[in-house]
């Protein structure tokens, strides 16, 4: 135990419960990204949120940064990194910054403020919209996807100085838009010049030490067809049964990947038809059908890789087909993220599993993600030392019903702050 662990433990237990309030204001404040970012989102009500908690908390400086299509063109010609044409009406990044006593090691926290939308609010057994605490639960849309982690970032410094301590190294919260977007919020502050010695991206984690991801990748694929009435269907070409076609190819390419690639902490990479449309009656050989898909590749694969053995696909059965070798199917990309991965071996991921220890008297597991989050753009674009950290459960995010359990939020808080003494000092 450090020389301040039971001093942090019992500032905690007197002020928990003031924590608490904090995230359910956050969780309160309503922001929903629309069409997953591309038609706007709701941001603004939670960063107000999080900008009064900063002012009271006397952060050194607080920035809003306005979000700006040109520097998301710049990281998609620089990196192959970010998803372009989003609505950014009213939507911003907000940064603060608490300066050092000393001149420690800097540690940056990454939190995003947006959530998914909650769906059919019929299904939920509370309001998605209200922070409801059942059986030290806290439900409501974002209290696990990521609003707990973002808050308990801040938290950290704030129970810090709660305990009359101060941070021996710059500590900066980064509380951003547009994650689920494909993490665009998080790719303008990296190219904005945002760093820190050390970063700790706060998404859920199921209390364990996140230090690879995987790529991904959303393909769209369109098909075209020859319409006629199903009666006589041999005048037609049906697309649904073209698409069809390409579907059982891509699942036979997913079976070679699976015996071709390996990774120590990461799955094969993989491809998951979400989303088929086509046709407009039983009655109508269809002529359109698409599809979408997400694609997860592993670290050390690139992108360009990807792309190139999954559209090689589909165009060996275009070319194999008379019809789809004249009618070319359509493919496109309409978000994507690169995949992370950080040396375990790092002085960086040993001071965190240090200060997990120090603050749960247990020993720090380490895992890989099979989806993907911002921890890719703060190494691969800032070039930070990276790891993934936060309360709440991975399977919790995009959920009816999402929460977070209570005691998860106040042991992150007290995990950060730990972690500020010891990366920082």
């Amino acid at each position: 135990m450090s020389e301040y662990t039971g001093l942090l433990k019992e500032t905690l237990k007197k002020n928990g419960q003031t924590y608490v309030d904090y995230l359910v204001e956050l969780v309160n404040a309503e922001t929903q990204v629309i069409g997953h970012g591309i038609k706007g989102g709701h941001e603004e009500n939670g960063q107000k949120v999080v900008e009064r908690l900063l002012r009271e908390m006397d952060a050194d400086s607080i920035e809003k940064d306005q979000m700006d299509e040109a520097v998301i063109q710049k990281a998609i010609e620089q990196y192959q990194e970010g998803n372009p044409g989003h609505n950014y009406d009213g939507r911003y990044n907000l940064y603060a910054t608490f300066k050092g006593t000393r001149t420690g090691k800097s540690l940056l926290f990454n939190g995003h403020v947006d959530t998914m939308p909650y769906g059919d609010k019929a299904l939920w057994n509370t309001d998605p919209l209200k922070a409801t605490i059942i059986d030290g639960k806290m439900y409501g849309v974002g209290a696990c996807d990521m609003k707990a982690g973002l808050m308990a970032s801040i938290c950290a410094v704030k129970l810090l100085k709660d305990a009359g301590l101060t941070v021996p190294g710059d500590v900066t919260i980064t509380s951003v838009c547009d994650e689920e977007g494909g993490g665009n919020g998080s790719i303008q502050a990296a190219m904005r010049g945002l760093k820190a010695d050390g970063v700790v991206v706060c998404e859920p984690s199921t209390r364990l030490v996140r230090t690879a991801h995987s790529g991904f990748i959303f393909f769209k694929v369109e098909v075209e067809g020859l319409a006629c009435h199903s009666g006589s269907k041999w005048e037609g070409v049906s697309a649904i049964e073209k698409a069809i076609k390409i579907i059982h190819a891509l699942d036979e390419l997913e079976h070679e990947w699976l015996l071709k690639y390996h990774h120590p902490y990461q799955p094969a990479p993989n491809g998951n038809v979400g989303v088929i449309e086509g046709g407009t009656a039983g009655s109508t050989v269809a002529n359109y059908c698409c599809f979408q898909t997400c694609v997860h590749y592993m670290p050390g694969q690139t992108r360009d890789q990807i792309v190139k053995e999954y559209t090689d696909c589909i165009n060996r059965v275009a070319q194999a087909d008379p019809w789809l070798c004249e009618h070319q199917p359509k493919v496109s990309i309409y978000q994507a993220g690169g995949a992370f991965e950080v040396d375990r071996d790092s002085d960086f991921v040993k001071a965190f599993c240090n200060a997990f220890e120090e603050a749960t008297g247990e020993k720090a597991v380490m895992a890989g993600v099979t989806g993907g989050n911002d921890s890719r753009v703060w190494q691969n674009i800032a070039g930070c030392n990276t790891l993934h950290f936060g309360p709440g459960d991975l399977g919790g995010c995009h959920i009816i019903n999402e929460f977070v359990p209570v005691d998860d939020f106040l042991e992150a808080i007290l995990v950060y702050a730990e972690m500020i003494l010891d990366w920082c000092k």
